[in-house]
């Protein structure tokens, strides 16, 4: 059975950080890419972040210089450092782990709720 589970969202003050963590079991890491995305209430979900399984990161402009994702093949886990949050930032969190060579295996997270705020 595949299950991602994310933690580690949050109430913080812009100018905070937090970091975001997506637990994988049921599939073989490294050969996933993860993808995190974010839904605001009222708008499409949006790709934020994303890491390959060989490791390369890609982000969106708005998040370019705040936001870092990594992952520990170790630990079958992906991470999101977000810092210097921004009000705009307040959304759902999620990951999808993506098959290298095949989207349509692909496996979503439960959502971690993220909220910048003063």
């Amino acid at each position: 059975q595949v299950q991602l589970v994310e933690s580690g969202g949050g109430l913080v003050q812009p100018g905070g950080s937090l970091r975001l963590s997506c637990a994988a079991s049921g599939i073989t890491f490294n050969i996933y890419a993860i993808d995190w995305y974010r839904q605001a209430p009222g708008k499409e979900r949006e790709l934020v972040a994303a890491i390959s399984a060989g490791g390369s990161p890609d982000y969106i402009d708005s998040v370019k210089g705040r936001f870092t994702v990594i992952r520990d093949n170790g630990k079958n886990t992906a991470y999101l450092q977000m810092n210097n949050l921004r009000p705009a930032d307040t959304a759902v969190y999620y990951c999808n782990a993506v098959h290298a060579w095949n989207q349509a295996a692909n496996y979503w997270g439960q959502g971690t709720q993220v909220t910048v705020s003063s």
